[in-house]
């Protein structure tokens, strides 16, 4: 059996501009595609105007940065009072824009890359999704989870 990148990508997928505001990636993300599988997208494709790749937002870039930066300095969160503050948090998160929280330096993979290469780079990197890509410009996208669903449900 020969599975190729195009052969598993998602062809509709959801996609936000790098300069739209946060609260519209919550909106997205919150209300996302179900997909085949019965699984949620939580990731959003960050475009440009040009619709390049310029990012990823998923739901976990949303949530890293709910948290105040301070806590990236290697200060615990549990040795600190939270009573009152988680609204404000996320009023000063959904203030922000895409690009100000979208993980960057995203790669990618071609259509005609076989699905072991694919799924290796996935492996390897601890990622959960990766864009296809023709150019800059992305035509689908791979999750792990379709990988799994496709490779072993069939028997």
């Amino acid at each position: 059996m020969t599975i190729y990148a195009r052969d598993i990508m998602v062809k509709k997928f959801d996609t936000i501009y790098e300069e739209a505001p946060v609260e519209e990636a919550v909106e997205k993300i919150l209300n996302g595609r179900v997909r085949e599988n019965g699984h949620k997208t939580v990731s959003l494709m960050v475009v440009d105007g040009y619709h390049k790749l310029v990012g990823v937002i998923s739901m976990f870039d949303l949530l890293y940065h709910l948290r105040p930066t301070f806590l990236n300095f290697g200060i615990d969160g549990d040795e600190l009072t939270w009573h009152g503050q988680l609204k404000k948090f996320i009023g000063e998160l959904k203030g922000k824009t895409v690009n100000q929280v979208m993980s960057e330096h995203v790669v990618g993979a071609s259509e005609d890359e076989h699905l072991m290469v694919v799924l290796d780079r996935m492996v390897k990197r601890k990622y959960r999704r990766l864009p296809v890509l023709e150019g800059d410009k992305p035509i689908g996208v791979i999750y792990i989870s379709d990988i799994y669903h496709k490779l072993f449900s069939h028997r």
